[in-house]
This record gives C-alpha cells, structure tokens and sequence, in this order.
C-alpha cells in the first residue's frame, strides 16, 4: 500500500498536479451530471469534488450562515449574483454552465401528451411542482401556468416538493399522477428515460440560467479554480448536453 501511494504521489508530481478537495454546493436538478462530471474530473485532474445536492436557496441560507462551502453550482443565475454582491463569494468568478429545460412529465407512459393539453383537461389528481420562492424550476412553472391561464385552476392539485429532487419522487412513486421537472432527470443521451413528457417550450417561462460561483472559502484552492475551469471545457460540456441541458 505504501509503495502504490508513493507511485501515485509521484505520477502527480510528474504531470503536475497536486490532488485537492473542494466542497460543492449543487443544485437538485443537476444531480447526474454532476457526479459524471466529478468522476472525470478526479480522473483528468487529480482533485476530488465533495458534492451535496440540495435547493439553491436553502444553499444561499446555509452559506450566507457559515457552511464550509466552496463552491456553488446553482439553479438560477440571481442567487450567485448575489452572493457575489454581498460578498460571500469571489468576484469574476461567476458564470453561466448550462440553461436548464422545464418538462411535464409522468411516469406512466402515455399520461402526458407531446402538447402538454392533459393539464387543460384536468384529468389528473396531484400535480407535483418545487417550492417556487427557493426551486428556479418551480417558478418556472408556476410562469408556464400563469402563461397557460391554468394556475388558478390547477393550484388546489399541487404537491409541493422542497426541490426538485422531491418534486421528480412525488411523480415517480405515484403520489402526484404528473409534475414539473428538469428535463435533466428524465432524459439521457438523447431521449426521455421512461414515462411521458411535454418539454415546455422556453418562451413560456425566464431562461434557467444556471450559474456557479467560487465562493468566498475556496478563493484560494486550486482544485476550486480548476473545477470551475473544468466544467467550462469540452469534456464537461459534452456530458451537461447529453442531460438536456443547453450551452451558453
């Protein structure tokens, strides 16, 4: 064991890298491509990305407390812009790493038509959206309802989730018959994964633009600056795209 951590020590040493930790704060939606992303990202570089998955805004609410958060890869591109105004992170370092895509979706298969028309029709019992004051992806919603004419209506039905993570559980184990969510959970290299889906089109609600930060903790550690360098380069880019996500 002593001779392979020597080795590997030395494999660093000789490409230059020094093997780092940074703590990333992310958002719910972004949860898979973010753990491929971390996975290439130690074996490109060496330095391991700690990631916990959560709201953007109970994150805004735990940095702005104190937690040992480095970085911030939100699901809107307000809540880094202000951090970055109120001095909880580094100035410049913010920038746009995908748009997110708002989906109806159900987990049965033939439930939600391409048009999205079964939310007109009311056939549905609960439908499932992310708490819109702290889920990007919740407000988005609740601006496609607003657009449809349908919030009023529809409103009585909603089973909130904290983020967007409960929002996909409510749907996926029958407690909502349909729901709001990002297109990244439901859809890989291509296609949705299983179920059925609207994906709303973007002029029915503000861009998701999701935005990361270098906060004010990891101002000074390399494997932050080089994970924000990495998820601007090609091969994390080409992984956001294969989740749905659009590039900037």
């Amino acid at each position: 064991m002593k001779h392979l951590s020597a080795l590997f020590t030395a494999l660093l040493a000789a490409t230059g890298v020094h093997a780092g930790e940074v703590q990333v704060a992310v958002a719910a939606n972004f949860t898979e491509p973010a753990k491929q992303i971390a996975a290439e990202f130690t074996r490109d570089t060496g330095h391991l990305a700690k990631l916990s998955f959560g709201s953007t805004g109970k994150f805004y609410t735990q940095i702005t407390n104190g937690a040992p958060f480095e970085m911030l890869l939100a699901a809107d591109d307000s809540t880094p812009a202000r951090l970055e105004r109120e001095g909880h992170a580094v100035n410049g370092s913010r920038f746009t790493y995908a748009v997110g895509t708002l989906v109806l979706w159900s987990s049965k298969a033939t439930f939600v038509d391409a048009g999205g028309e079964v939310l007109k029709s009311g056939r549905f019992n609960k439908l499932s959206i992310a708490n819109p004051k702290t889920a990007p992806y919740g407000a988005a919603a609740v601006e496609t309802l607003k657009k449809l004419n349908l919030l009023e209506a529809v409103q009585p039905k909603f089973v909130q989730g904290e983020n967007i993570s409960q929002t996909l559980q409510f749907v996926s184990t029958g407690n909502a018959d349909l729901g709001f969510v990002a297109l990244s959970q439901v859809f890989q290299d291509g296609r949705i994964t299983g179920g059925s889906a609207w994906i709303v089109p973007a002029e029915m609600h503000d861009p998701i633009l999701q935005d990361a930060v270098i906060l004010k903790r990891g101002e000074s550690n390399p494997a932050a600056s080089a994970l924000q360098a990495y998820l601007k380069g090609d091969k994390a880019r080409a992984i956001i795209r294969r989740f749905g996500y659009a590039i900037r």
